[in-house]
């Protein structure tokens, strides 16, 4: 199985919606997915997730469940691939902090200056992040229960059942690297790797994004949010890797990647990071 989070493209967030510029990614985003094989599509209720997902959905001639500014409902929806299917807890993490608590006056719950994570070592433990003082008025820990429990039902729907660290599974029949074989042949031995295989594609937002991949490769959400830049409309990747049949881990193998952006000579946005982003 295959995970793919695509985080918003350019986001105007006084109407919630998106740039010039982000339109523009968005089409360049659907020339990339147009042809991927997709069991299943999510989103988030926001506008500048919808609006980044409407390209690649009309080239797969799917809709949306909900449209905004329309509240999603709570309820898990039977799979269906003519849909995406809209989930609230897609939404960007809300939990805010007070201004005056953040290390650089914000509201959101990460982006904290270098000096104030040296203080709070904390916030990089996997069990015990959400004990961090910040968080002590901020609803973050709930967030983060509620979102990573509802992922787990969504996974569960196609067959992956959440055991502690990894999941159960029984929709496979072969183990995932069966073809592999390290004797430098391996575009032969890629031609009997599944052609087509279970791939769910969600369109949301980068904290909600780095949340849930946190919980799916047992780390701290932390460790995610400032040590990964994933910009608008970058699409990262993880695969169910299933070594032993019926046991399955998810390990990235893409993370923040905007090729069809460079190749279309577009600039990669610096949304969601503290640098100028690398270019070429």
């Amino acid at each position: 199985m295959k995970l793919i989070f695509i985080r918003h493209a350019e986001p105007d967030y006084a109407t919630d919606s998106l740039t010039q510029k982000g339109f523009h990614e968005a089409n360049l985003l659907a020339n990339r997915t147009k042809d991927w094989f997709v069991s299943q599509f999510y989103c988030s209720p926001l506008g500048r997730a919808q609006a980044t997902a409407a390209p690649t959905l009309k080239a797969h001639n799917v809709t949306l469940t909900t449209t905004f500014p329309d509240l999603a409902q709570d309820v898990l929806y039977p799979l269906d691939p003519t849909k995406a299917l809209v989930y609230p807890w897609l939404r960007e993490l809300h939990a805010p902090l007070s201004p005056h608590l953040h290390p650089a006056g914000k509201t959101i719950p990460w982006d904290f200056t270098p000096e104030f994570l040296q203080t709070n070592p904390s916030l990089f433990d996997f069990k015990q992040w959400s004990d961090t003082p910040i968080f002590e008025h901020c609803d973050v820990k709930n967030q983060f229960e509620w979102i990573c429990n509802r992922l787990d039902q969504l996974l569960a729907q196609h067959g992956y059942i959440r055991d502690e660290f990894y999941y159960k599974t029984t929709s496979s029949d072969r183990t995932s690297n069966d073809f592999m074989m390290y004797d430098g042949h391996t575009t032969t031995h890629l031609q009997q790797a599944p052609k087509q295989e279970p791939t769910l594609v969600f369109f949301c937002h980068l904290g909600v994004m780095m949340l849930m991949i946190s919980h799916l490769i047992n780390t701290s959400p932390y460790a995610m949010l400032h040590g990964f830049f994933t910009p608008p409309a970058s699409v990262t990747v993880l695969s169910a890797e299933e070594r032993t049949l019926g046991h399955a881990y998810f390990r990235i193998q893409t993370i923040g990647d905007t090729s069809h952006l460079r190749y279309a000579n577009e600039p990669v946005s610096f949304y969601g990071g503290f640098a100028a982003p690398f270019q070429w």
